[in-house]
């Protein structure tokens, strides 16, 4: 259910920036050009990559123009230089722009995820795992600055 929800939510952030940018921005084959920079590639948006790739959004006469800006400050900046008109990030970004005193600061108006997620990947099938087959094993972080754990 969780994950209906959230896909909903990605989707009707998408939309909502469709239409706010929708009439400023036609191209030649009469499509309205959104940029969305995304701080990372996430599983979590799978939804998004699903309806660009099927052509959903040509459908409704939108092309997206999806690139990775790593990390919430290149976001941040992306979308504030005005090179992407959405920008999925962390709300820390949009405080510190906020509390530096900018008068053109970013509004965060959807929080998407509540925390990082993460996945147990195994090179072999467990048919019925539990965290007990974890013992003896080493388990690698998926990000920069994680350490491998010996359980």
């Amino acid at each position: 259910m969780k994950k209906i929800i959230i896909s909903l939510i990605i989707l009707g952030i998408i939309v909502f920036g469709i239409f706010v940018f929708r009439k400023e921005n036609k191209n030649d084959n009469g499509l309205t050009k959104i940029t969305l920079a995304e701080v990372t590639h996430s599983i979590f948006y799978a939804p998004q990559y699903v309806a660009i790739s099927e052509g959903y959004f040509e459908e409704e006469g939108i092309e997206i123009e999806l690139i990775l800006a790593s990390g919430a400050d290149a976001v941040t900046a992306a979308v504030l230089s005005g090179d992407v008109q959405i920008g999925f990030c962390g709300t820390e970004a949009t405080i510190y722009v906020y509390n530096g005193g900018e008068k053109d600061y970013l509004q965060t108006f959807a929080g998407l995820t509540q925390k990082d997620g993460s996945f147990l990947v195994a090179r072999e099938k467990y048919e019925n795992f539990t965290l007990e087959n974890l013992k003896g094993k080493y388990v690698i972080g998926g990000r920069k600055g994680h350490r491998m754990i010996n359980l």
